[in-house]
């Protein structure tokens, strides 16, 4: 592929934005396909975490290396309660960030338009409202989720309550999930993140809003409705020749906890770095070393966890050991292990079947 010529990006998510980043920073031209007009539609300024758990190096740290700037609203989170099925908090603490409050959609301060302040500021050619309808032989996929695996659905809300990030695991509340309550600088989100049975997600939603309100009420003014939906399928391949896809279209998103941005920049940024340099295949290398172990553990995991149910849940709540750093204990149960990866074998395709090949 001659170097006069550029690199075609479909989606300008956190994936092809950071793979139109590497692109141009490696000196190519890169062209970003974007049917919706702006950045961010998907989203309408909810609360999201940016995980900084799966690698001892701290996230923001990585992203600098990759010359991605932090400079969207990010507040490091070192506290999260999390209530049992019964209602008993337990409070989980680290002493570095256990992962950075974002929020994403359109408006100023979110991720997605950092991102795409930074892209056309590296001169990318960003093409909103349209859509690519044929790749040519080389270019990166990034158009988001391929399949629903899990869906969120809640509410956007202002309040004057004091900041803080609480959850609760119930299969009442959440199946095979949890729900989840986040206030940040007056903005909140309140959402129950269910990974099967979605035809109860109105059900569980209003039984989290009065879950909350009874053990965190918090006032909530100009409440607004949200929804969506991920994929965690493990890949079984991401690249055909020099056609390679990133973030949630390749399926690089937590089995467990749904946490997947950090994935979806990681992997558009090596997109963007391998196809820029060359050869792709070093894209295939990456995500093996840097992405699958982490994904494959994280499976194992979340077979485990939906065999707790709801007794299992308050046992493991129960027994944490007070005073332990929950980053440290999250960083062990994402380490791939041999056990864990053969274990991964045996369970993966029953609970997450593979997604087509790229």
């Amino acid at each position: 592929m001659p170097g006069s010529e550029p690199i075609h990006i479909v989606g300008a998510g956190p994936a092809g934005l950071a793979a139109a980043l590497a692109v141009t920073r490696a000196g190519r031209r890169a062209v970003v396909w974007e049917r919706r007009r702006d950045v961010g539609a998907r989203f309408h300024g909810d609360f999201q975490g940016l995980e900084n758990w799966t690698h001892p190096t701290d996230v923001l740290a990585e992203l600098a290396a990759l010359g991605i700037r932090a400079d969207f609203e990010h507040t490091p989170v070192h506290e999260v309660t999390v209530f049992d099925p019964q209602g008993t908090p337990r409070v989980f603490r680290s002493a570095r960030p256990l992962f950075y409050l974002v929020r994403r959609g359109g408006e100023p301060g979110c991720l997605d338009v950092a991102l795409r302040d930074q892209a056309l500021a590296a001169g990318v050619d960003i093409r909103f409202g349209q859509a690519r309808r044929a790749m040519p032989d080389a270019g990166i996929v990034t158009h988001g989720p391929r399949r629903a695996d899990a869906l969120a659905v809640g509410y956007l809300f202002d309040t004057d309550a004091p900041d803080g990030c609480h959850a609760v695991v119930s299969e009442r509340l959440a199946p095979g999930g949890y729900a989840y309550l986040l206030v940040q600088g007056g903005r909140g989100t309140l959402a129950t993140c269910l990974f099967r049975d979605f035809d109860r997600a109105e059900d569980c939603l209003a039984r989290s809003v009065a879950f909350f309100d009874r053990h965190v009420p918090v006032p909530r003014h100009r409440p607004r409705r949200f929804g969506g939906v991920g994929n965690f399928a493990p890949p079984r391949q991401v690249r055909r020749g020099a056609l390679l896809r990133a973030g949630e279209a390749a399926g690089f998103q937590d089995p467990l906890f749904g946490f997947g941005i950090r994935a979806a920049l990681l992997s558009g940024a090596a997109a963007g770095a391998a196809l820029a340099a060359g050869p792709p295949a070093r894209y295939d290398r990456f995500w093996r070393r840097r992405l699958r172990p982490v994904q494959q553990t994280a499976v194992t995991n979340r077979w485990l966890f939906e065999r707790l149910g709801d007794r299992g849940y308050a046992a493991v709540l129960g027994r944490y050991p007070p005073g332990r750093d929950v980053r440290e204990w999250l960083h062990r149960a994402y380490r791939p292990r041999l056990g864990r990866r053969l274990w991964y074998a045996l369970v993966a395709r029953r609970r997450f079947p593979p997604l087509p090949a790229a």
